[in-house]
């Protein structure tokens, strides 16, 4: 019987091989930490070891309340910079115009790499299995242990594949894909579980749409999420990759899963989730009509540079109807689509940009709402005060879902704006 890609990697990694539902100890390649370094090195201290395993495997990226909006979180801040100082940690993204938001960053600055194991304290850290590695969130005590260490423990998940065929119609993105796979399956459909994207439309998607899926796996339980690491991902790190210590691995065509799902994106239709979980999914047909206050484009989900041209696309040359915000995810991105004229297509519609960071994804600042208030976001979450404010309503989707709704003041099907 063949394996899965979980049981490869991690077989890899401790140099035997291994199956679903054992425990195995490893070295991750790199370890991720953002603002919340701060509180992570105080746990480390707490441990009693002076210095960390191995600082060339630790990347710091502030990014979830930047610049500092507060206080609080610039004594935060300021906690890391001296951790980073004390510890000779070379990879450190400060506020500067060289970082954005911490998976963006590990993407496209060549740390996510095929077959690596990646932890870090963010649970999107599995967006990076959209270039082929084990990537997944860890709790800080966990982290604060690994950087004691080196090492930490896994289970071997079992796996799900999902396959994929068929072409987008118009107005229809990898975005409303996931949603409707979570709608499917719900917010526990893979706990524990690697999932693996599978098919032709999978290889037919751009790494930015891979990222998209990847990104969503832990809103359905995953522990982590990947596709095959296939030319686009080669041809991608070939300049930029961070460690020699890569490899393209992928299961074998035998390998045994313990789900298996099947879409066909000829059936897909632009979709949503309402509040206020991620699985509560509707058609956006079945929601159209819905007034809102605010549109939000960004985050470590759709804030890539297609996510903002698919967002011009749906804005040239008119008016938005209510406040949206554009954050995009790094200032990679931000340059990138200045050049190419996004910029002023979203200024002149109306839309306000903001720099490059997590900001009212997860409510720190740069668009907090009022009690019952609404908002259409490209994020991945849409809890209870998940954008600051424990009364207001978050409804998510894709970018030119939102794009269409900010226009009209209320959700709209992009399908009728699209020309």
């Amino acid at each position: 019987m063949g394996k899965t890609f979980a049981e490869k990697v991690l077989g890899k990694a401790t140099g035997n091989e291994v199956s679903a539902g054992q425990i195995v100890t490893v070295e991750p390649h790199f370890c991720m930490s953002h603002d919340n370094a701060a509180p992570i090195s105080k746990i480390f201290r707490d441990i009693g070891v002076n210095k960390v395993w191995d600082s060339s495997k630790l990347v710091f990226i502030l990014d979830h309340a930047i610049p500092a909006p507060t206080d609080k979180h610039a004594q935060n801040h300021k906690v890391i910079r001296e951790f980073v100082k004390d510890q000779g940690i070379e990879h450190f993204y400060d506020i500067m115009s060289n970082g954005g938001v911490c998976h963006q960053v590990m993407c496209e600055k060549g740390y996510a790499l095929p077959g690596l194991v990646m932890v870090g304290s963010d649970s999107h850290t599995c967006t990076y299995g959209a270039f082929g590695a084990f990537s997944t969130g860890i709790g800080r005590t966990e982290m604060a242990a690994t950087w004691a260490t080196g090492k930490i423990w896994f289970k071997v998940p079992d796996s799900m594949k999902i396959s994929v065929n068929g072409t987008f119609s118009r107005g229809v993105s990898a975005k409303d894909l996931i949603l409707r796979i979570m709608g499917d399956i719900q917010s526990d459909g893979a706990d524990y579980m690697s999932v693996e994207f599978h098919g032709k439309a999978i290889a037919d998607m751009s790494l930015g749409s891979r990222m998209t899926l990847c990104n969503l796996g832990i809103e359905m339980g995953a522990k982590n999420a990947v596709c095959p690491p296939d030319d686009k991902v080669l041809n991608f790190i070939k300049d930029k990759a961070k460690s020699d210590k890569w490899e393209s691995i992928w299961a074998d065509e035998d390998a045994c899963y313990e789900k298996a799902l099947e879409y066909d994106l000829a059936n897909i239709e632009p979709g949503v989730a309402k509040p206020h979980t991620v699985d509560n999914y509707s058609p956006v047909t079945e929601v159209k009509g819905t007034s809102i206050d605010q549109a939000f484009i960004g985050t470590c989900t759709n804030g890539r540079l297609q996510d903002l041209e698919e967002a011009a696309k749906v804005l040239s040359g008119k008016r938005v109807a209510v406040r949206t915000i554009v954050i995009p995810a790094s200032w990679e991105i931000y340059r990138k689509a200045m050049s190419k004229g996004v910029i002023d297509i979203l200024l002149d519609a109306g839309c306000v940009l903001a720099n490059p960071g997590c900001g009212p994804c997860m409510g720190n600042h740069e668009g907090i709402l009022a009690p019952g208030e609404t908002c259409i976001s490209t994020a991945n979450r849409n809890f209870k005060g998940r954008m600051g404010n424990k009364e207001s309503f978050i409804y998510l989707a894709s970018p030119a879902t939102v794009a269409a709704s900010a226009l009209k003041g209320e959700i709209a099907d992009p399908r009728e704006v699209l020309v």
